[in-house]
């Protein structure tokens, strides 16, 4: 490890993310055993009130926070340091871990609580939809519901959500929408508009591939017809869209309204049945550390 100042680091942990048992609290109490860097380790509590996680960033005031969790975690950390000084680190702890995989934090423990603790800082964009964060990725329609599905299923993990998917591909009904960015408006029928302030899902489905997390820019991406090739390019061959079938626009502001209440999610929470949504973005309201 090189030569570098102590640090005083805040852990917020969810012991509710993820299903692979690991026990954190003694994988970072042992990495830290002969280090000089203060910790403090903070379980939420269920329910979490985010005023909860505010107050022990004011009382310990820790030079980064590290959220130990899945994207839900990763968001309530990101929320509680808007427009502060302060970064944010991620001990991928999740079932999907998107927001871990999308700024290339390792999956491997160690590893990636060093790189909370010696990586570099990056500043990104967050973006505010109908009055939550998104620091990842949001959506109404398709993928919304196979989230409330996959929310009902037993367990956790890709086969829960592979078995959501089969349910809600014969179930869901295309949606009308008038779609208003900075420069157009446009009228579309569409399976899904995802809003994207990240490139791709947790299940590493390539949604929106120009998208950059340090712009002033998000995208919206229209998927007008589900198609097992276009989902084949998403997953595996990242090759271009047929424009026929998936539509991707940029903006820094965006109201959707749809004809029927639409499923919604943002951030992989499922949120219930909308037909407004309102989004502009934050352009670098959130310090993240990074690998170097």
């Amino acid at each position: 490890m090189n030569e570098r100042s102590s640090l005083k680091l805040l852990f917020i942990v969810n012991p509710k993310s993820g299903n692979n048992g690991t026990d954190w609290h003694q994988q970072i109490q042992d990495y830290f055993k002969s280090s000089n860097d203060c910790i403090k380790i903070y379980e939420l509590p269920n329910p979490c009130d985010p005023a909860q996680i505010k107050q022990q960033i004011d009382d310990y005031q820790p030079q980064r926070v590290i959220a130990v969790g899945g994207d839900g975690t990763v968001k309530l950390a990101a929320q509680c340091l808007l427009h502060t000084a302060i970064p944010l680190a991620i001990l991928p702890a999740g079932s999907a871990n998107g927001m871990a995989k999308e700024l290339n934090i390792p999956l491997n423990v160690t590893k990636a609580i060093d790189v909370a603790v010696n990586g570099g800082t990056k500043k990104i964009h967050l973006v505010k939809i109908n009055n939550e964060i998104c620091i990842h990725l949001s959506d109404i329609g398709f993928n919304a519901f196979i989230i409330k599905k996959f929310e009902a299923e037993p367990k956790r993990g890709m086969w829960s959500y592979i078995k959501a998917a089969f349910k809600v591909w014969w179930n869901n009904r295309r949606m009308h929408v008038k779609i208003q960015t900075d420069n157009t408006w446009v009228r579309r029928n569409a399976a899904m508009v995802v809003i994207a302030n990240a490139t791709k899902y947790g299940t590493g489905a390539l949604i929106n591939p120009h998208g950059r997390l340090d712009d002033e820019v998000f995208e919206v991406i229209v998927v007008k017809k589900l198609s097992v090739k276009e989902i084949f390019k998403m997953m595996i061959t990242h090759t271009p869209y047929d424009k026929s079938k998936t539509e991707v626009l940029q903006t820094s502001s965006l109201h959707i309204r749809s004809r029927r209440r639409a499923h919604f999610q943002v951030d992989g929470e499922y949120l219930g049945k909308v037909n407004n949504i309102k989004a502009t973005i934050l352009a670098g309201a959130l310090e993240v550390i990074v690998p170097e």
